[in-house]
């Protein structure tokens, strides 16, 4: 039996996360080992969007994380390793310069990715395969800069998009009217030509969501249900959801968000449950990163090959 281990950092809008993964191959198949995950709230995106360039404070707290989670990568073993930057570096006017910083202090490489790549990246995990049915899924996947929905059929990429609706963003009072309607537009059109959607949801968000409504892991979420808790939480004071709630004040102030964005997009699609796979950007690089290691540079659909780092 081959046991292989990788590591991937997702440097997201509200939080950095790294995610160390054991890729198991035996006899039964493929297995993919999720063993740790390290969560930074870092929230990037509060300088991205509202001041469109990372401070000072944020990037040093930037520098500080890669070492550490460098080290953890060496101890953990890894063959190899993936860091993708999203919407908060993406938009940062010294998003670059940021990048070329952390190489130099860390020798961390970071790859900013656009939208298009990070939803396919998201989609490596195949989540269709999870579920036995024969129904179109819509992969929607809430940051805090940017919403990414996939459509996947018959184990296929036949649409996407990526929107500047995030949960930070609306914490800030950043998305305007006009991106709503391009959300909007973009549901009604998968709607009219893919009937009986379902839906499945990726980010931190969705994810405990999931847990507070207390469904057995593999049943969906409803719509109904998701709206009755996202009112829940809504009659709570940002307060009391860490004090009574027991949420992490960085997610306290954007769960409602969060949830606002599902819904909406639910309601637009014609979606009217959610699987909830608590799976993600990481979680999809590792499969890229397994993929490599495998055969190369194969990739699924039209991803495009990403830089692979090797641990020293």
């Amino acid at each position: 039996m081959d046991k292989t281990r990788f590591a991937a950092i997702d440097i997201g809008s509200n939080a950095v996360r790294l995610l160390l993964a054991r890729v198991i191959d035996g006899s039964g198949g493929t297995m993919f080992k999720k063993e740790c995950l390290v969560r930074m709230p870092l929230r990037l995106g509060d300088d991205a969007f509202l001041r469109k360039k990372i401070s000072e404070h944020k990037a040093e707290s930037l520098v500080k994380t890669m070492r550490a989670f460098k080290h953890l990568i060496a101890a953990y073993e890894a063959v190899s390793y993936k860091a993708c930057g999203t919407s908060a570096l993406r938009e940062a006017a010294n998003g670059p310069e940021v990048v070329r910083r952390v190489k130099e202090e860390t020798e961390v490489d970071i790859e900013i990715i656009d939208g298009r790549i990070e939803a396919e990246l998201v989609c490596l995990n195949h989540p269709e395969s999870l579920f036995s049915s024969t129904k179109p899924y819509l992969y929607v996947d809430v940051g805090g800069g940017s919403t990414d929905m996939t459509l996947i059929e018959h184990g296929e990429i036949v649409d996407s998009a990526s929107v500047n609706i995030g949960t930070v963003r609306l914490l800030n009072d950043l998305v305007k009217e006009d991106t709503w309607k391009q959300l909007k537009q973009w549901c009604k059109k998968i709607k009219k030509e893919h009937k009986a959607i379902m839906m499945v949801g990726s980010g931190g968000n969705i994810n405990k969501l999931f847990r507070m409504a207390r469904i057995k892991t593999g049943n969906p979420l409803t719509y109904k249900r998701l709206s009755k808790l996202r009112n829940m939480l809504d009659n709570y004071t940002q307060d009391e959801r860490i004090n009574v709630l027991d949420l992490r004040p960085d997610r306290a102030d954007v769960i409602v968000p969060g949830a606002n964005i599902y819904l909406a997009v639910m309601k637009w699609s014609g979606a009217r449950r959610i699987l909830v796979p608590q799976i993600g950007l990481a979680d999809g690089v590792v499969h890229m990163l397994y993929n490599q290691y495998q055969g190369g540079r194969k990739q699924d659909g039209a991803l495009k090959p990403l830089a692979v780092s090797k641990v020293n």
